[in-house]
Formats: structure tokens, sequence, C-alpha cells
């Protein structure tokens, strides 16, 4: 099961859980509430089979995906991509990623302007909005595999911060400030 809490502010080791002290966790429901991350929890065993999946893509107009592996054997000139996954950023289009194997830590700000960090491992699947500042970092075990999903053809620019005059960013923030609607955690 995933978990959330807000990040400390030390500038160590970007791979490392930052915890505040004393840690400040946060429950799917307050995620959602504050940033409008969703959470789905997904068998890893049967995701291919079980008809779960299938019903979400469907859903949500998922209709293109791959799989990306990120690991030091894997991702050439791995550690400037790892530096830059860890840039600050918002994309035009939903961020969905299921993860296969290994675990990692996306970062999202909340309407504070704070870091929530997101841990994420094997039958997690979450959606990051449009719009919204955030960042993506391995964890000390430098392995993730994840299914990427978009809806029509994949889009992956990321608008480094500042781009608060993007309208993504002005909808995000719209929403942020009337709340999300409901949870579909």
């Amino acid at each position: 099961m995933v978990q959330a809490w807000y990040m400390d502010e030390e500038k160590t080791d970007q791979r490392l859980e930052h915890h505040r002290n004393p840690p400040e966790y946060l429950t799917l429901e307050d995620l959602f509430k504050k940033t409008g991350v969703e959470y789905f929890k997904l068998n890893v065993d049967t995701y291919t089979s079980d008809g779960v999946l299938d019903k979400l893509k469907k859903e949500r107009g998922y209709s293109y995906e791959d799989e990306m592996v990120c690991s030091k054997e894997c991702l050439p000139n791995y550690e400037e991509k790892i530096k830059s996954f860890f840039t600050e950023h918002l994309h035009t289009d939903e961020e969905i990623r299921f993860i296969l194997d290994g675990s990692g830590y996306f970062d999202v700000r909340d309407g504070a302007d704070q870091w929530i960090r997101i841990a994420v491992s094997a039958g997690d699947m979450i959606v990051i909005p449009s719009g919204i500042y955030h960042r993506f970092t391995l964890d000390t075990k430098n392995y993730i595999k994840a299914k990427r999903f978009f809806i029509g053809e994949p889009v992956w620019l990321p608008y480094n911060r500042p781009a608060d005059d993007m309208e993504c960013r002005k909808e995000y923030v719209d929403k942020l400030e009337k709340g999300f609607v409901a949870a579909a955690c």
C-alpha cells in the first residue's frame, strides 16, 4: 500500500525518505484532497487477466501504454536522467504510472507549496493531475519498472517551474482552491 508524508527540507541524497521530525503521514483521502493525486491498488500477478486495469483504462480513456525500466543498468546517462526527473515540473496531461516491480518516490506540491512524498512499489497505480508541480526519484534500491498510460498519442513534455501562466496550471489551481470532487481511491 502506498504511503505519503510531508518532506523535510534537507538537501541530502534525494533517494532517502526525507521524513519530517516527527513524521507527518497523510491518508489517501488527505492526499487526494490536498493534491488531487489518485491512487489505485492493482494485483501485479493478475492485472493482465482480472479485468481491473482494463476497466480503469476504458473508464479513463487510456488508449496508449508502454513500459519503462529505470535502473543504472537500463538507463543511458543514468545520473543525468535521475537529476532531470527530480527537477520540479508539470505536464499538460495526467501522469499515470502503474508500478510492476521495484520502488521509488513521486513528490508533489500541496496548496501551501509544501512537498509531499509518495512512496510507490509493485501494485501501486497513481494518477498525478495535469498542472501539478511534481518530480520523481528512485529510492536507494535504484530500480523501478512501470507501465505508463496516455490518452491518445503519448505526450511527455515537462515544463519546469515556473509555469504558472500555463492553462493546465491555472485549471489545476482552480480545482485545488474549489476542492477536488471525490476520491477514486
